[in-house]
């Protein structure tokens, strides 16, 4: 299943909203869901499909305008993020108070399950070269495995331009540049069973660019 999820959390209770958001994937998702809410009902799993892919940045403000609680946890659907680090995350936050809980692989704890050397060589390459450049505490820019307090996750978003691969790393330089509370939890990220992972020649060159923009404007 592929798509992105954002889990809905409340602070005044245990209750979870399930959002999933898809945009036009030929892999069966929506049907995948829709026989999910007759097992735990439309109340606690929402789909809000899109016709197209439109982007990663406007999937997060499309699902995030039907996220009702204080929290919200922002993760693949595919699970490339396993479930069972969502309690880690946030005993995290209970903790620390922070505004957000990243997912990392390049801690103690934390690692790639899947990848093979090129793309682990590629991906940790993109981290260090974003921690050199742009200092923003943070081990693993590049990830997506993130729970965010809701209005700091619309407040960075607000300020985002940059789209696909660098995306994410915008929103953790642009908050720690604002000076939120950002904290780490060790995952393993497997990578999907079926489908190819879309990380080539562009995808680097427009991370290259991404890069050299947060440079200058953060």
């Amino acid at each position: 299943m592929s798509g992105s999820t954002l889990v809905s959390l409340f602070t005044s209770s245990s209750s979870i909203l399930i959002i999933v958001v898809d945009d036009g994937s030929p892999d069966g998702t929506q049907d995948t869901v829709i026989q999910l809410q007759k097992v735990y009902g439309e109340d606690r799993i929402l789909l809000r499909p899109r016709p197209k892919k439109l982007g990663l940045g406007t999937a997060y403000i499309h699902g995030m305008k039907h996220a009702s609680g204080n929290f919200v946890v922002i993760m693949d659907a595919d699970l490339s993020h396993h479930p069972k680090y969502l309690p880690k995350f946030i005993s995290k936050q209970m903790e620390t108070r922070a505004d957000i809980v990243t997912g990392t692989r390049y801690v103690k704890g934390g690692g790639v399950h899947g990848w093979n050397l090129m793309r682990k060589l590629t991906s940790r390459g993109a981290n260090v070269l974003a921690q050199t450049f742009l200092w923003p505490g943070v081990s693993d820019l590049t990830g997506s495995f993130r729970l965010y307090r809701k209005s700091v996750l619309e407040d960075i978003i607000s300020c985002c331009v940059s789209k696909g691969y660098v995306f994410q790393m915008e929103m953790i330089v642009r908050a720690s540049r604002k000076g939120y509370h950002i904290e780490e939890v060790p995952i393993t990220f497997v990578d999907r069973v079926f489908g190819s992972s879309k990380l080539g020649g562009s995808e680097i060159v427009e991370y290259l660019k991404g890069l050299a923009y947060l440079l200058v404007t953060t």
